[in-house]
């Protein structure tokens, strides 16, 4: 099983426009998806879900579909999020620290954070307000107020200044309705990341579409660079080889 998947969740807007409606509708539709989700990735045993909800670029978007998406990641945590604190669930928002945030919004986040804290079944979070590049400028600053010296600066060193250094690497990558790039999501955590890209598009999404990419998953060989021996390879011995 995955450790740590990732979801892009992509798509919401081509929904809408497939049924003649505005785009936030297709937002709104995504939240049985979000909720879906995070069911089925609990009662599959995944520790660890993270969703792409709202990206550093999302900014540039029409003030009113910025604003509804503000409102919409608030209506989500006020419909779900005691409930996902019944299911032990530890509920965390990643890059939301941005003074764009409606205060509103940054209460329900603090709010759910605290009331979860101490969850262990699995751990859950909303990359809002996120960027994997601005993630890294922000753990190379965290360095340099720490008066960290070059020499001392190593991966594992990084990797604790990150806003969660406890946040483990993607084992897995679900971007939804068939777009195949990064979008600039989780870059430091998506070094060795196994990536899936199904057609559906993310409203549509539910547990057995999970169950489908974990599927895929595990049919794949993760080498990190190295070589996988099967019982039928033959070491290769130069001195005796004719």
């Amino acid at each position: 099983m995955p450790v740590h998947v990732a979801c892009i969740m992509d798509g919401n807007g081509r929904w809408a426009e497939q049924r003649s409606l505005e785009r936030t509708e297709g937002h709104s539709a995504g939240e049985a998806a979000v909720v879906s989700a995070v069911r089925g990735a609990r009662d599959m045993g995944i520790q660890w879900l993270t969703l792409f909800a709202f990206s550093t670029e999302n900014w540039q978007r029409p003030q009113a579909e910025v604003d509804y998406l503000m409102r919409f990641n608030q209506r989500i945590l006020v419909n779900n999020g005691q409930h996902w604190h019944r299911m032990g669930v530890r509920v965390r928002y990643l890059g939301a620290l941005d003074a764009r945030v409606p205060d509103c919004v940054r209460e329900q986040i603090t709010h759910y954070e605290q009331l979860t804290a101490d969850n262990t079944d699995m751990t859950f979070t909303m990359a809002f307000n996120h960027g994997g590049r601005s993630a890294l400028v922000h753990a190379v600053r965290a360095l340099m107020d720490a008066d960290t010296k070059a020499a001392e600066v190593s991966e594992e060193c990084l990797a604790r200044h990150m806003q969660y250094p406890d946040l483990p690497d993607v084992d897995l990558l679900i971007r939804t309705s068939g777009e195949h790039r990064l979008s600039n999501f989780l870059l430091w955590q998506m070094a060795y990341a196994e990536m899936y890209f199904p057609e559906t598009l993310w409203p549509d999404f539910r547990a057995n579409h999970l169950a489908e990419a974990v599927a895929v998953y595990h049919s794949r060989q993760r080498r990190y660079g190295t070589v996988i021996h099967t019982p039928q390879d033959q070491p290769f011995n130069r001195l005796t080889t004719p």
